[in-house]
């Protein structure tokens, strides 16, 4: 990475997502990306409410330099966690990174909890690993497909490219209602990035 080539995008500075700014962890995220070499590309859309994806997600790096991502650029998005995780003081420290806690005692399943979370929230970013694991997989799990879908909100694809250290902000995608060519199609999409172990096959 070049001294003039930007390590990261411009956000609009009226996007409804970006929380208050912390300096310290804007500092820390850019500071932890430039060590690493790496920059992220892309456009931030400016909408409230979506379903965020990453891949290929093939090491626990992708999780560091995500967050690096998340921290640096400040925008605000949240994922899951088992709810066996909080517990003091860990649950200090999940619910800053913006972790939420999924309710295995509740008679919803995770789609059914995460539409609902998204529906009645004013804006929200909903984070999610496609591939649900880091080993290689034939096929990706359709929850984030049927959580936007059920939601009515657009999937915002990301990436990471390894070779290039890269983190991509890609195109919005609308979700059809046919769960086999939507997922043919964001497949497709992703098939040219390269993660740390793997691409996405």
């Amino acid at each position: 990475m070049s001294d003039t080539e930007p390590l990261l995008p411009m956000i609009p500075a009226n996007m409804p997502q970006v929380p208050p700014t912390r300096r310290f962890s804007r500092w820390l995220g850019r500071t932890l990306l430039r060590l690493g070499g790496w920059r992220v590309t892309g456009k931030f859309p400016d909408i409230p409410k979506l379903v965020l994806i990453a891949a290929p997600h093939s090491s626990n790096w992708d999780g560091i330099w995500g967050m690096a991502a998340k921290m640096a650029l400040g925008f605000d998005a949240r994922i899951l966690g088992k709810d066996s995780l909080f517990w003091w003081p860990l649950s200090v420290v999940l619910r800053r990174l913006g972790v939420i806690p999924l309710d295995r005692s509740r008679p919803q399943g995770v789609v059914e909890q995460s539409v609902e979370l998204i529906r009645t929230s004013p804006r929200l970013w909903f984070a999610l690993a496609p591939e649900g694991t880091r080993k290689p997989v034939r096929q990706w799990k359709s929850g984030f497909l049927k959580i936007a879908h059920g939601a009515g909100v657009p999937i915002l694809m990301a990436y990471f490219h390894y070779p290039d250290k890269v983190i991509g902000i890609g195109p919005l995608f609308h979700t059809s209602g046919d769960l086999d060519a939507d997922m043919a199609a964001i497949r497709e999409w992703y098939r040219p990035w390269q993660g740390k172990n793997r691409g996405t096959t």
